[in-house]
């Protein structure tokens, strides 16, 4: 009461300052909890992606540039791929809140209630699909849809099954440049196949490192995305070294006559022999720290690759 007199505050003033205060604190919370189920750290990867799908496909010159096209086309699939990323939490919130890397979730750890994650996860993934389809064009909706049901109703059921899930969730896992190409042209070529492809690749070795890191955690909650034992690691080698192999030639493609010419074959090359080399360090090591330090060389590679691209179009 003493302060409140120093202050000249009444004592219901003060209580509706406290109360209008905590009201605040709860909104701010809320929109935290939001804006986390949209998994915004995936969503800048997809965003990059997207870009660089957009940006390779386009035929014009800079000075041409459908600028307003490319931004229409990046809200949309980041809709899109925020409703994914909700309703996956949605999915598997019994299961996320048994792991210590998921349990601090908003829906695993109760403090956005699981129909409101499901209604704000569907009204994310609707609107991004109608907005994709009237700003930019049919076939980079319907790729946009086709990504989210194959991660939700394939991918994701599947973790619980067998380690194929992995190979899977791959293929969804690729799809954001050739949505952004698909926006910019309205077609899909084969320079959109081997963005594609080159994505499909990283997620192998990206994945593997996660899994490594966090095993005991996924089995502790029933994912069955390594098997035990021996049969695990090995599963683990293949998936690791093989798409790290692939994955430098494929990476060559775009440097072919009439692409992007000798300065993105150095660069390229130099990034897909940095990343074999941490993948094979995991792979000797069998270390939380190599698999820690091989899933940041595969956030690097990937936007470092597709950045390359961008600045060595002609």
């Amino acid at each position: 009461m003493a302060t409140e007199a120093i202050i000249g505050l009444s004592p219901s003033s003060a209580v509706a300052i406290k109360g209008q205060h905590s009201g605040a604190v709860r909104v701010r919370a809320a929109v935290a909890d939001y804006w986390t189920l949209t998994k915004p750290e995936i969503n800048f990867l997809i965003t990059i992606a997207t870009f660089a799908g957009f940006y390779l496909g386009y035929p014009g010159g800079s000075h041409e540039f459908p600028l307003l096209l490319l931004i229409h086309t990046l809200l949309g699939t980041l809709l899109v791929a925020s409703g994914t990323g909700t309703l996956n939490q949605y999915i598997e919130r019994r299961f996320d809140a048994q792991m210590r890397r998921t349990a601090r979730r908003p829906v695993a750890a109760g403090r956005v209630e699981p129909s409101s994650a499901l209604w704000f996860g569907i009204s994310l993934s609707a609107a991004g699909a109608i907005y994709l389809a009237v700003a930019a064009n049919s076939l980079a909706s319907v790729l946009a849809v086709l990504t989210l049901a194959s991660y939700l109703f394939l991918y994701t059921p599947l973790k619980r099954k067998t380690p194929a899930c992995t190979l899977v969730g791959a293929l969804p896992g690729a799809m954001p440049p050739l949505i952004g190409y698909a926006a910019a042209t309205g077609r899909l070529s084969l320079e959109a196949w081997v963005l594609y492809i080159i994505l499909f690749f990283w997620q192998f070795p990206h994945f593997m490192a996660i899994a490594w890191m966090y095993r005991e955690d996924y089995d502790r909650a029933g994912y069955f995305v390594l098997p035990q034992g021996k049969p695990g690691f090995r599963l683990v080698i293949l998936q690791t070294t093989l798409p790290l192999v692939a994955l430098i030639p494929v990476s060559m493609a775009p440097s072919l006559p009439g692409r992007l010419g000798i300065a993105y074959f150095a660069g390229a090359l130099l990034l897909g022999f940095g990343f074999f080399y941490y993948g094979m360090e995991f792979v000797v090591r069998r270390s939380g720290a190599a698999a820690r330090r091989l899933l940041v060389a595969s956030i690097i590679y990937l936007p470092a690759l597709l950045v390359l691209m961008t600045l060595l179009k002609s």
